[in-house]
């Protein structure tokens, strides 16, 4: 088996699960809106339900345009993914990695908003409760992570190798 599909089988199944896996949790411990401090001041667990994008964008949108966006747009998401990671080299990890963290993301996600109609959130950082970043989940994260590694894949493959940079921007 090609190297990038043994990374694609062993990290996708992972952060999905773990996710799965948090997001029951705090669904079935926790009162919605319920948080518990775990750092005073700095973080907490606290359920929230997500109806929107990413920070809660689109969440005053209508339902009847909400649910079925946030069900095409990440199936057509992952379909573009598909074709990308299919265009990697066997054994480019890096890429491989990334694409695989934001696949498994999408998926639980879009796992969250098929099940329930919304996302669970959960991870509440915020600076002596005056300064609220947006709950988030574990899929979330690795969502960010992927993308991140993406953008400095792309940063230093620029510098190293410019032909097959133009190859890999023309597939993204």
């Amino acid at each position: 088996m090609k190297t990038k599909y043994r990374v694609l089988f062993a990290l996708l199944p992972v952060v999905l699960i773990f996710d799965q896996i948090t997001k029951l949790a705090v669904a079935s411990k926790f009162r919605f809106s319920e948080s518990i401090p775990i750092v005073e001041g700095i973080f907490n667990f606290t359920y929230v339900r997500n109806t929107g994008a990413a920070f809660g964008l689109l969440h005053n949108a209508q339902e009847s345009f909400r649910v079925p966006f946030f069900v095409v747009v990440p199936l057509i998401s992952l379909i573009a993914i598909g074709y990308v990671f299919r265009r990697l080299a066997d054994s480019d990890v890096r890429l491989s990695s990334a694409l695989s963290c934001v696949v498994g993301g999408a998926l639980g996600n879009l796992i969250d908003r098929l099940h329930w109609g919304y996302v669970i959130d959960f991870l509440d950082f915020h600076w002596k409760y005056d300064y609220h970043f947006p709950a988030f989940n574990i899929a979330d994260m690795a969502i960010c992570t992927g993308v991140v590694a993406l953008m400095l894949d792309l940063l230093q493959n620029k510098h190293e190798n410019p032909s097959e940079d133009a190859n890999v921007s023309a597939a993204l």
